[in-house]
């Protein structure tokens, strides 16, 4: 666990999800922030199940995440305060160029997933109770449950590490489609072998930490923060944040 906070009203410290940080995201959304507010943000990429307990802590003053039943709940127990809907893009179903589990063509993603079990093929599990670890878990749900077999990998990493691992393995995995589209360039051996399901939907929100729950935090850095993420030139800087001519995330607070 980190060190309790110190009353720094020069340090924003954000809790988000290693989609952000893999994608590139934060290192051209964070900059201009700092610049036109003169904070420091302190970035704590992880799982968004993890980002969530640090905001459940104290330890940080805003988090970034995908996970929405688990944001809705960190509020609800009065953790988080402030929600606000920032982005979305989707998941993927990336896998081997061969596909030897012959998932394209399937019609849902929990077909998909059946494909791969009942074909025994490797599939890396981000095993990190991130947002898209949850997801994950929901379509093995909708596929008759979660795997056993020596196949299935659980390795609890981060999304850009289980992509170059599933390249590695000839394994099959789910991405998010920002950090697929940014080091996808990386990954010779996987393609794109399932998406568009609406199942796949991934959105994002930001949540201030409660300031009665944790009196430490930068409460009004946090809102900044917000305020930012959700605003005219915030929501533009992620609108335009495109490689190869492909967007990695929409934005959802100003369309």
């Amino acid at each position: 666990m980190l060190a309790p906070l110190s009353a720094d009203p020069g340090r924003l410290r954000l809790a988000t999800t290693t989609s952000t940080e893999d994608s590139g995201l934060l290192s051209i959304l964070n900059p201009p922030f700092e610049k036109l507010t003169g904070l420091n943000i302190d970035v704590i990429a992880v799982g968004s199940g993890k980002a969530i307990k640090l905001g459940e802590n104290g330890d940080v003053d805003v988090v970034l995440v995908h996970d929405r039943a688990a944001e809705d709940k960190f509020v609800a127990q009065g953790f988080g305060v402030n929600r606000r809907d920032v982005m979305h893009n989707d998941f993927v179903i990336v896998g081997p160029t061969d596909d030897p589990a012959k998932v394209a063509g399937t019609k849902s993603a929990a077909d998909a997933f059946s494909k791969i079990a009942g074909a025994g093929i490797p599939f890396v599990s981000r095993g990190d109770a991130s947002g898209t670890n949850v997801k994950e878990l929901d379509l093995w749900a909708r596929a008759g449950g979660k795997p056993t077999g020596r196949w299935y990998k659980e390795v609890g990493q981060g999304m850009g590490a289980v992509l170059t691992m599933s390249n590695d393995m000839k394994a099959y995995t789910l991405a998010d489609r920002g950090t697929w589209i940014a080091i996808k360039g990386k990954l010779p051996g996987l393609k794109i072998v399932s998406e568009g399901d609406p199942e796949l939907f991934n959105p994002y929100g930001v949540i201030a930490v409660n300031p009665q729950k944790h009196p430490g935090v930068n409460y009004m850095a946090a809102l900044q923060y917000i305020a930012w993420l959700t605003s005219v030139e915030g929501q533009k800087i992620i609108r335009e944040y495109t490689m190869d001519g492909q967007v990695l995330f929409t934005p959802d607070a100003i369309r």
